[in-house]
């Protein structure tokens, strides 16, 4: 009989570890992943830095023409923090900035206009001449289209016309004094570049802060449109696409595509 060590056998030697190709991501899902992550960065950049708009009416002009599409951006004026206000070029309301605002009386629609008065500075306007803080404002973007004088439009702050909202004749009876207006805390008085033909803050009261998006930073594309198409809040609607169709290259404003939009310095 054997000894016990010579009874045992031997253990069987391991089995080569075999590599397995890796696994491929089905291309349907690596494409599913790819849109998804692109929409989440659209979505991110048009609600958090910037938003497109296009300009429907005439009362900027000829700084910003009727079919203008603008790139706003949504941080020029958002609230800093402790370590963003490093890092991004936050800053607050300029006097003679462009911005782009929710309309008090219908915050669905944007407004775009120029920022006149900040708060605390007094504004009366005689026979088409803006006057800030006492002393005449040279505006080398304005224009007049009509030599005739309105007496509420030309000469402001005055006696209301029946055309003007009742917010506007509240901002009239609280917050003028000798003569002037003063633009209360927290608020912002805009006009139109268009003066003559322009429904701004002496129509329907001061802009509110928390109201203002951003200011406008480009034209990405400018199209010779009508009001009545660009206003239409269904942009496929048939008329604008068949003029789209029809007159892409010829209605297309060439010469403004990329075209910077800045304000101009108020002292």
């Amino acid at each position: 009989m054997g000894s016990k060590k010579a009874r045992k056998r031997a253990a069987p030697p391991a089995a080569p570890a075999v590599l397995l190709p890796p696994q491929k991501e089905p291309p349907a899902r690596n494409t599913i992943s790819e849109w998804t992550v692109t929409i989440l960065l659209l979505l991110f950049g048009t609600t958090t830095l910037l938003q497109a708009f296009v300009v429907p009416t005439g009362s900027m002009t000829s700084t910003v023409l009727i079919g203008d599409h603008l790139l706003v951006d949504k941080l020029a004026y958002a609230p800093s923090g402790a370590l963003s206000r490093y890092l991004l070029p936050y800053g607050g309301v300029q006097r003679g900035d462009i911005i782009v605002f929710r309309w008090p009386l219908d915050i669905t629609q944007n407004y775009v206009k120029r920022a006149i008065a900040l708060p605390g500075d007094r504004l009366r306007i005689v026979n088409k001449q803006v006057y800030l803080n006492g002393q005449p404002l040279a505006e080398p973007y304005k224009q007049h289209l009509s030599s005739s004088i309105d007496p509420y439009r030309d000469n402001f702050p005055g006696l209301p016309n029946p055309g003007v909202h009742e917010r506007a004749r509240e901002m009239l009876e609280k917050h003028v004094v000798n003569g002037e207006l003063v633009v209360p805390p927290d608020n912002y008085f805009a006009m139109g570049d268009n003066r003559d033909d322009s429904l701004d803050c002496r129509y329907w009261g001061f802009v509110p802060r928390e109201n203002i998006v951003g200011k406008p930073v480009i034209i990405y594309w400018s199209y010779d449109a009508p009001t009545e198409q660009l206003a239409n809040p269904n942009p496929f609607a048939p008329e604008h696409l068949i003029d789209l169709a029809q007159h892409f290259f010829t209605k297309t404003r060439w010469g403004r595509t990329l075209k910077l939009v800045r304000g101009y310095p108020i002292n």
